[in-house]
């Protein structure tokens, strides 16, 4: 038995996980599907005072309360950088981070330096009332849809969990100083549907921080396959603990 704990991304909540989660249950294995700080039943704690060191210590926390070890860590979207701080905190206890269509951070990074194009959302806030604030991102036509999801009874599931994102988390650096992150392993999920102009995936190095070969994986849908895919997502993530 695994535990995976599935950190989701940027506007979405726990909720996300709903397709996912009881196909790795049914495994066998245990789920950990958290909102963070600002999302789903933690909505009320929105606020521009929540940032990424707020959602690390989410996940920190639910880590040492539930005393998890040999975690399979996974992060979606924004959460690549949740999933590399919290990991550097409690190494120990992580068997596996995955990345999932992921920001990928190096030490002292931000969201910005991962993806460059969250600085046009950041200057778009700042022009309104509420400038520590960053509304969902806009349905797009086919074939890019609401986060990759072109279902219409999909995206209106969707839309009914998607909330604001504070500025303060796509401008705080991740923190990767722990030398024993290095040892623990990786692997990077890549979603290869549709995607907007502007998103930029950096490119997996051919060897992990630990010097061994990297794990790219590619699912053929768009940013939210644990919606559209998730019974070969399940397959993966179940792939990754063996």
């Amino acid at each position: 038995m695994s535990t995976y704990l599935l950190v989701h991304g940027a506007w979405h909540d726990a909720r996300c996980w709903d397709r996912t989660a009881p196909l790795l249950e049914a495994a066998g294995h245990r789920v950990f599907r958290p909102s963070l700080t600002g999302y789903g039943d933690k909505a009320h704690l929105l606020g521009p005072e929540v940032g990424l060191d707020t959602h690390v210590e989410d996940v920190v926390r639910l880590i040492e309360d539930e005393d998890l070890t040999d975690v399979v860590l996974v992060g979606h979207s924004y959460a690549g950088l949740v999933i590399s701080s919290a990991a550097n905190e409690v190494p120990e206890r992580v068997a596996h981070l995955v990345y999932l269509d992921a920001m990928v951070p190096e030490h002292g990074e931000t969201a910005v330096d991962a993806q460059p194009v969250t600085q046009h959302l950041i200057d778009a806030a700042a022009a309104t009332d509420a400038p520590w604030r960053i509304p969902p991102l806009p349905e797009l036509p086919p074939p890019f849809g609401l986060f990759g999801v072109t279902d219409p009874a999909d995206q209106e599931w969707l839309r009914g969990m998607l909330s604001d994102h504070p500025v303060r988390c796509l401008q705080q650096p991740a923190c990767l100083d722990n030398p024993s992150l290095r040892q623990v392993p990786r692997t990077h999920i890549h979603c290869v549907g549709a995607a907007p102009e502007g998103i930029v995936r950096r490119p997996v190095p051919a060897f992990q921080p630990d010097g061994t070969p990297s794990r790219v994986r590619e699912l053929p849908t768009g940013h939210d396959c644990m919606i559209t895919m998730p019974v070969e997502l399940s397959e993966l993530l179940l792939d990754v603990a063996g």
